[in-house]
């Protein structure tokens, strides 16, 4: 076998290898998604993805902050709160206080479509907190909407006690049922909400992948050698 022969060998079977890999990836990047609960930040006049947990983010008094429960495949395409975003219409009946801050909190319990089988959202409410000053979002929330419940890893599953169970399960055709402030879907990206990448590990590793070039190629040259000597 020749040289060139040889790399042509090794050439084909590394991209069908590749392939192999990164095919059911792809699949599950466009058909897969999680039920969960998202947690926003309004700036200004639109909501931002929080890029921290809702038990690490301590917001300051008057700000506004939001959770949505839908189905999403990542941040890029998570439905954002419905309903009123308003800090002084949501703590108009709640002054002041030394020693304390308010949070309005946006509470979006999402569609029909969004919920699991069996299971009616509550209507979207807007609800404010008044907490000590060092108070993080997920006091606040356990103070205005408890029940809360929350997975081993401390993954927020269900506020006021929705959904009853579950907690970011994988569901198939994201974007189906996310009504009103969904986004079209997107292939991938980590969520904060969740704490792993949303496209749930289902490809393989980087260094997986590598690896087994690694072993082709290595394969494939000392094929390579021996013909060569035994020419």
């Amino acid at each position: 076998m020749s040289r060139r022969s040889a790399r042509g060998v090794v050439l084909a079977a590394v991209v069908a290898v590749l392939g192999a890999f990164a095919s059911p990836a792809a699949q599950a990047a466009d058909g897969t998604g999680y039920r969960y609960w998202s947690f926003w930040e309004r700036d200004g006049a639109r909501w931002v993805y929080a890029q921290q947990g809702a038990g690490t983010t301590r917001p300051a008094d008057g700000a506004v902050q939001g959770f949505r429960f839908a189905v999403s495949q990542d941040s890029q395409n998570a439905a954002e709160p419905r309903g009123a975003a308003d800090f002084e219409a949501a703590c108009a009946k709640t002054p002041a206080k030394d020693g304390t801050k308010r949070i309005a909190l946006v509470l979006d319990f999402g569609t029909p479509g969004d919920a699991p089988e069996g299971e009616t959202p509550p209507a979207p409410r807007t609800v404010c907190a008044q907490v000590g000053t060092d108070a993080t979002t997920a006091e606040a929330l356990a103070d205005v909407a408890a029940p809360l419940r929350y997975d081993r890893s401390a993954l927020l599953c269900a506020i006021a006690g929705f959904p009853k169970s579950g907690c970011a399960d994988q569901v198939a055709d994201p974007g189906t049922g996310t009504g009103a402030g969904a986004k079209s879907p997107s292939p991938t990206v980590t969520d904060s909400a969740s704490g792993q990448g949303a496209d749930g590990g289902g490809g393989p590793s980087a260094g997986l992948v590598v690896g087994a070039v690694a072993v082709l190629l290595l394969g494939g040259a000392a094929v390579w050698q021996a013909r060569r000597r035994r020419g």
